[in-house]
């Protein structure tokens, strides 16, 4: 498996013979709702060139910082996309042709090679659930879960074991109204319930910086560190990988060849 990191929630897994890109934000500027003022993230670096090659785009919620449109824009409208109801909303409204909308509980099937279970991920209000995803690879049962917001459903422990986990560690919060991502209160109960070999933060790193009347208010709690003390101190031999933005890693997995 080898996986690519572009900071804030954007990930590239290599798994099997498909190339997934994931939350993709991989060009200008993020912000909600067209209000710079209210949220603006910048990257401090641009990239060269898109991904090329892409099986797959996999999209957690139809929010911008999971389904950019500068960035979907970019991006060939032919490519495959497997979302949230919101998130698919969101790439026919800009002119993609394969489109699948997968609530939580059903699953789609890429390439013959790899299956992706939607699962129930971050609750948006009370009528409104995003995805979390577990793809597993068929051919050796290789599983990664993804879940940027740190609501891990307790549905997991059913499709077990779970290799890799990309998940926040940090919480997000906002005075009086609380956690906007809660990484810091989930991340070690995530890691107690499925025991990965590998847990890779999301959601807080790339080196991405941040303006606006929303990231003022905003408030962080814990680290990497933190996590890597608590998994020590349970007896959790889970590897802790921040990987470098934009450079590939390979990931070598005890259970299988990759």
């Amino acid at each position: 498996m080898h996986l690519t990191y572009f900071g804030a929630n954007s990930w590239l897994v290599e798994l099997g013979q498909q190339k997934i890109l994931i939350d993709p934000w991989l060009v200008d500027s993020l912000v909600f709702g067209n209000l710079p003022w209210f949220f603006k993230g910048d990257k401090p670096a641009a990239l060269d060139s898109l991904p090329n090659q892409i099986d797959l785009i996999l999209l957690s919620q139809g929010l911008e910082d999971h389904a950019h449109k500068p960035t979907l824009k970019q991006l060939d409208k032919t490519i495959p996309v497997v979302g949230s109801i919101s998130a698919a909303q969101v790439v026919e409204q800009l002119g993609y042709t394969q489109v699948t909308s997968l609530p939580p509980g059903e699953t789609f099937i890429l390439g013959n090679q790899i299956e992706i279970r939607a699962m129930v991920g971050a609750p948006l209000g009370p009528l409104q659930v995003e995805n979390s995803y577990l793809l597993k690879q068929l051919d050796n049962d290789t599983t990664l879960y993804y879940e940027p917001h740190g609501y891990p459903p307790d549905e997991l422990k059913n499709y077990l074991p779970v290799d890799v986990v990309i998940s926040p560690v940090l919480n997000l919060e906002l005075p009086l109204l609380g956690p906007i991502i809660q990484g810091n209160t989930t991340a070690l109960q995530l890691a107690q319930l499925v025991q990965p070999q590998v847990f890779l933060p999301t959601a807080a790193g790339g080196n991405v910086q941040y303006t606006g009347i929303l990231d003022a208010l905003l408030r962080t709690f814990g680290s990497v560190e933190e996590l890597k003390s608590q998994l020590a101190k349970h007896n959790l031999s889970t590897q802790v990988i921040e990987p470098p933005p934009g450079e590939p890693v390979e990931l070598n997995l005890s259970r299988t060849v990759v």
